[in-house]
């Protein structure tokens, strides 16, 4: 007659004993909230919120960044962006950039990745070498390729002029200084993706590679059917990070070629900053400044909703 009544507390024990200790998670849940919270509402309102709004509101306005802004021009800063030649030049190198970053820069990262990871000697030193790019300040990367490029003074100029050829001036020739540039972002950036690949390859259970190789799977097999599909959140997120830094390069490019000549190297941030600051056109670089939020969100919520959903 006890049975039941005894059976069915030992089942509700754990259940109430979940309930209790979730209740009181949820109570010291409260104190981190209201000691850490407001503060971190405050600065992002502070910093990002309200810097924002600013943007979105001068863009409506002719404004010089004196006094208040009172010439109001509603929408007319954003037709005249999209009619500038200039702007339609810096959305063809981001989209160039990222062409470049995807196929190119991701493919070199993980395979020097795979490389770096075997048991060879001096794997930790090609490690360093390859990742110090990425560490040097952006713009001394470009104050140092602007060295290298010059075609009188430096490495290239020398090289050159030792087999007796007038050295090519590439940043100063509006059909080759883009093509410079991308090769000193893939110089310059590639190290941060291969230490990602580094990570997720460490991760790989050795085991699964060893069966492979029992079953007779060749080197490329295994890394096609095996190491790249278990590298899929790794790659997911090494793109992603590839798209969105593409479309905030400002620091490199302009120590390196000042977003010239005749804007041949110019990006969204650099027109920005070229025609929005320098020129003291407040309300015209406010309204650069929301096309390129509007187009950085779009892309990442849209990448990060379709590709790293599961992730």
């Amino acid at each position: 007659m006890s049975t039941v009544p005894i059976a069915s507390d030992r089942v509700a024990a754990p259940a109430l004993a979940r309930r209790r200790s979730s209740a009181i998670g949820a109570q010291g849940k409260w104190p981190v909230l209201i000691l850490f919270l407001p503060p971190a509402l405050l600065l992002f309102t502070v910093f990002v919120f309200l810097p924002m709004g600013e943007a979105a509101w001068y863009s409506l306005y002719n404004w010089n960044g004196y006094s208040l802004p009172t010439q109001w021009v509603g929408l007319k800063n954003f037709e005249l962006i999209f009619k500038n030649a200039a702007f339609r030049t810096a959305l063809v190198n981001n989209g160039l950039i990222i062409v470049i970053s995807i196929c190119i820069q991701v493919p070199l990262a993980m395979w020097l990745a795979t490389m770096v990871t075997k048991p060879i000697r001096g794997a930790v030193a090609f490690r360093l070498i390859f990742f110090l790019p990425y560490i040097l300040a952006d713009v001394a990367a470009g104050l140092i390729w602007r060295f290298v490029y010059d075609g009188q003074f430096g490495l290239v100029g020398s090289i050159w002029h030792a087999f007796g050829v007038d050295a090519p001036f590439w940043l100063a020739d509006k059909n080759t200084a883009m093509a410079a540039v991308l090769g000193v972002i893939v110089w310059k950036y590639f190290g941060f993706h291969m230490m990602l690949f580094i990570a997720g390859l460490q991760a790989i259970d050795r085991e699964v590679l060893e069966a492979a190789e029992i079953d007779g799977a060749t080197g490329w097999q295994k890394f096609r059917l095996v190491t790249l599909p278990m590298l899929g959140s790794t790659v997911r997120l090494s793109l992603f990070f590839a798209v969105v830094g593409s479309l905030q390069l400002f620091d490199m490019i302009m120590p390196l070629t000042g977003a010239g000549p005749l804007n041949a190297t110019q990006t969204m941030v650099t027109f920005l900053y070229t025609f929005g600051v320098m020129r003291m056109q407040v309300g015209f670089g406010s309204a650069v400044g929301v096309v390129l939020f509007v187009i950085c969100v779009t892309l990442a919520f849209s990448y990060r909703r379709i590709f790293m959903r599961n992730d």
